[in-house]
């Protein structure tokens, strides 16, 4: 039988969300969750048929839920809606694209999404609430934190750390064994090839800090 799931967010990513959990066959799509003047829209034929503020009756009901609202640079709105979720005692699913390659040595945590053709390889740590977008690379040993984002084709090398709410844009390389610290962007196509100890925003190549 297919878990009951509700979606927060029906924005863009929403719709990329959708097609990860239908490839993966596990889910049944109740609805959707957003605000007031959005109800009845429908994302991928699916409607949305309430706000935040119905979270506790789902709850209630045992439904699980998934946070489909994107995360471009700040996890802020992410985050709020995590709380309330738990608030309301209720829990996450962790979505995993049927296309995408999920190590079995890999820990995995609650509301984050690994998307199609991802590769997330053995001993990898993934934190809670975390988008692995579309053809990311996790290698071996890599520890990412919570409330991040690997973007599309980004590839973190064996032994790398991400700290909590951090970006790691689209097509950028973090080298072997590297640290970047929590609530830091990199760049689109950036390289890191050593240690990042502050925080900020990095691109270029090598990647140097420009805020």
């Amino acid at each position: 039988m297919k878990q009951k799931l509700i979606l927060i967010g029906a924005g863009g990513h929403s719709k990329s969300c959708i097609d990860v959990i239908e490839s993966t066959e596990l889910y049944e799509i109740l609805g959707i969750l957003d605000l007031p003047h959005l109800v009845g829209k429908s994302v991928c034929g699916y409607s949305v048929i309430g706000t935040d503020d119905d979270i506790p009756k789902y709850a209630q009901k045992g439904v699980l839920f998934f946070i489909s609202i994107g995360q471009i640079v700040h996890a802020t709105l992410r985050l709020q809606l995590y709380n309330k979720v738990l608030e309301a005692d209720g829990s996450f699913a962790t979505i995993c694209a049927k296309t995408a390659h999920v190590s079995r040595y890999a820990r995995i945590g609650e509301n984050t999404i690994i998307m199609h053709n991802a590769v997330v390889n053995a001993d990898v740590t993934i934190g809670n609430s975390c988008i692995i977008n579309t053809f990311a690379n996790i290698e071996h040993e890599v520890t990412i934190g919570n409330f991040c984002h690997v973007s599309t084709g980004a590839m973190i090398n064996g032994g790398s750390n991400v700290g909590d709410f951090s970006f790691i844009g689209s097509q950028s390389v973090i080298a072997q064994a590297v640290t970047i610290p929590t609530h830091t962007i990199i760049g689109a196509g950036a390289v890191v090839l050593q240690t990042i100890t502050s925080q900020g925003v990095y691109v270029g190549n090598p990647a140097k800090k420009i805020r």
